[in-house]
């Protein structure tokens, strides 16, 4: 037991924690890479096959003609140019929609599989301490899988971007060639980046509720990290037949499950704030309307809550036990 609490304790050796950032990406690049890439793939080939599809009955539809804009040319310009951005952010969204679901399982799984397949012998034969052991996984969900999601949901909707810009052009439309001067595709790439601190902030109450339980548990750690707080918000809901209790519901679901386990998914604080992602002031009738409305900056309004400072708080908390329990469970 003195022998090896005495290992636990000292410090890594430098460069160690670059070697452990590289070690998760190595036993994780299925979910991180791959699986974005994957279904980014797959949803490309779609849209194509859509794409194709579509033009081939609209040539059958227009007797052989194109399309004819003389009303509002410029009205025109702006709505395709308001599709080029849905496209380039939907590509985004795509990707952070697998993030959300590899970061959930990635934490849940990620200290309890160490000590299932005991490859936590081998680390801890090295000189690494387990604060760097679970700093290197934390850095994984609340930093670098969201910057891979991000570069490679770019790279999804640039390809969605040139697929419909092609689309329009082929099938005639004048307006095709906005897609490419009414877009704004600085103005979302950047938008997304300034997202990242948010959700880095945000999704710690999540991340480390999911690393406690990965931790903490000794077997099925899914049990105990969702399906039990899940089991007591349910039970909670039912205390209404109880005479002279007044609970507020809405206010127990939202903290266990929305924030406690649903922050890990991007843009999640949106619906907190006044209009979302849109601005709230701003009128929103067309597509363009509605691509100049929505401005991804406002994520950092989330700074000035309190929601999010105290669930960040609750998530340090939650880091720190993770790494005193994950000491424990391996000196047993």
């Amino acid at each position: 037991m003195n022998a090896v609490t005495s290992t636990l304790g000292k410090p890594s050796k430098p460069g160690a924690f670059k070697w452990l950032i590289k070690r998760e990406f190595w036993e994780n690049r299925g979910g991180f890479f791959w699986a974005p890439v994957i279904t980014g793939g797959i949803f490309l080939v779609l849209n194509l096959i859509l794409a194709v599809i579509g033009s081939i009955a609209a040539r059958r539809s227009m007797d052989g003609g194109g399309f004819v804009i003389d009303d509002a040319p410029e009205k025109a310009h702006q709505i395709v140019g308001g599709i080029g951005d849905g496209m380039l952010l939907g590509g985004v969204i795509l990707a952070c929609v697998v993030l959300a679901f590899v970061v959930f399982f990635y934490a849940l799984g990620t200290l309890y599989d160490d000590r299932r397949d005991r490859s936590v012998l081998f680390w801890k034969s090295l000189p690494v301490s387990d604060t760097h052991m679970v700093l290197s996984k934390l850095a994984w969900a609340l930093v670098l899988a969201p910057l891979l999601a991000i570069g490679i949901g770019i790279l999804i909707g640039v390809a969605m971007w040139l697929i419909s810009a092609l689309t329009i052009t082929v099938n005639g439309l004048p307006a095709g060639s906005a897609m490419f001067t009414h877009s704004h595709p600085l103005r979302v790439i950047g938008g997304v980046i300034s997202s990242l601190p948010v959700y880095m902030m945000w999704s710690l109450p999540a991340v480390g509720w999911l690393m406690f339980c990965s931790a903490w548990a000794r077997s099925k750690p899914f049990l105990w990290a969702v399906l039990v707080p899940v089991l007591a918000c349910v039970i909670v809901s039912m205390t209404d037949i109880l005479p002279g209790l007044d609970i507020r519901h809405d206010l127990v679901w939202y903290t266990v499950v929305y924030r406690g386990l649903l922050s890990v998914v991007p843009g999640a604080w949106f619906p907190t704030l006044e209009g979302g992602a849109a601005n709230p002031h701003t009128e929103i009738n067309t597509p363009d309307e509605l691509a100049n409305a929505i401005d991804l900056t406002r994520s950092w309004h989330a700074f000035a809550t309190a929601d999010l400072w105290i669930g960040a708080a609750i998530g340090v908390a939650l880091i720190v036990g993770a790494i005193h329990l994950r000491r424990w469970r391996e000196s047993e």
